[in-house]
């Protein structure tokens, strides 16, 4: 089982990933995780501590010459603002927070809670999904991520090739697939950050190349569906997740909704078996597992929950009515969210690999996957 745990707090020394049952053989490139992280550090209307912070791996545990052993992976990504020490307790709990609740829960420190609960945790995340892709690339399996929606600004995606698509979505300001709503959206967070507030948006996640049989309907919690589901809306700030048609489908009759099924004799070869569709509304996942189109969510990201211009609170020591506590905070951070959710769908889908095929080693992997599909060529004769 492919697994991942993190620790460490928002302004500790450190933050930490343990991968547990990553296959051997896997050649890593840090510079790609480095990459990925200095990416989720990017994108419009970040605040200060973007520019503080350069986030790097460092590898700990699991490697050799480069290349994975099959033992436990320790990765940290050091904290420059490191000062959790000095730091002192908030006492008007920020709504939209774990600042209440969790001191509540724990009974303890508002800072304990926020320190951790902090979207910092998610550069742990970044670094685990940035070394499941590099299992992933030589399987022929994508993660892509890019936004579709800032506040009320829908961004449609332009078509293209894939390399087009990552060079476009690279060169936007808000990571999308049109850089000509990059002046609309800079304004809208200008505007946003005069006025205290904040924004969200909505992300879209698309992994080509998936292999039929990720998952299973035996059981409810191994359905694939259900664990990108919950692996996203763990990601802190995510409140809604569709799969393909999404909401939508439940606006319109059954003949509208599903896919029709068609045979190409052309593609009997390829990872679809020679089975195509006019349309992908089930978003690649079918009776939670996949179906050999591309899998296809869309994520919903709630704007900061820390506001320049505060809301009302309540002061824990008095009990009295005041504004709620400021910490340092961003206006938007939506395109860093895509860069998280990409990462984390990387890692789920890598789990559901290692799942079906086994993990030992990759190259062990890549075998497996031949001979499932040469099975399954020789049903179908």
């Amino acid at each position: 089982m492919l697994r991942y745990l993190t620790a460490g707090e928002s302004h500790g020394r450190a933050l930490i990933a343990l991968v547990d049952g990553f296959p051997a053989g896997v050649q890593l490139n840090v510079d790609a995780i480095n990459g990925e992280l200095v990416r989720r550090q990017g994108g419009y209307g970040r605040g200060g501590r973007q520019k503080i912070e350069t986030d790097h791996v460092e590898i700990l545990s699991g490697i050799w010459r480069g290349t994975t052993l099959g033992s436990p992976i320790a990765l940290m990504i050091p904290n420059a603002d490191f000062k959790i020490n000095q730091m002192e307790d908030l006492i008007r709990p920020r709504p939209g927070h774990g600042d209440l609740s969790g001191s509540i829960k724990y009974l303890t420190s508002v800072r304990a809670i926020l320190e951790r609960a902090s979207a910092r945790e998610t550069t742990t995340r970044v670094a685990a999904g940035a070394l499941a892709k590099q299992m992933l690339a030589p399987l022929g399996i994508t993660a892509f991520a890019y936004v579709v929606q800032l506040g009320s600004l829908r961004i449609d995606p332009k078509p293209g090739t894939l390399a087009e698509q990552i060079a476009t979505r690279d060169s936007s300001i808000m990571y999308t697939l049109d850089a000509s709503q990059d002046q609309a959206i800079s304004e809208m967070i200008d505007e946003c950050r005069k006025a205290g507030d904040t924004l969200g948006g909505i992300v879209e996640i698309r992994v080509e190349g998936v292999p039929y049989g990720l998952g299973t309907h035996t059981q409810w919690d191994k359905k694939l569906d259900g664990r990108l589901a919950q692996a996203v809306m763990a990601v802190q700030a995510m409140k809604g997740v569709e799969i393909g048609m999404g909401f939508d489908a439940a606006r319109v009759p059954g003949s509208m909704v599903h896919d029709p099924i068609q045979y190409d004799a052309s593609q009997a070869n390829s990872r679809t078996l020679g089975f195509t569709r006019t349309h992908n509304n089930a978003g690649g996942l079918e009776a939670g597992m996949s179906n050999s189109q591309p899998i296809v969510l869309r994520v919903a990201k709630k704007p900061i929950s820390t506001l320049a211009k505060p809301l009302e609170s309540v002061n824990l020591e008095t009990k009295k009515s005041e504004s709620a506590a400021y910490e340092r905070s961003d206006v938007c951070a939506l395109a860093a969210a895509s860069c998280i959710l990409e990462n984390v769908v990387a890692f789920e889908i890598a789990c559901a690999v290692v799942d079906k095929f086994g993990g030992d080693n990759l190259e062990e992997i890549k075998e497996r996957i031949d001979l499932f599909y040469a099975m399954a060529r020789k049903k179908l004769q």
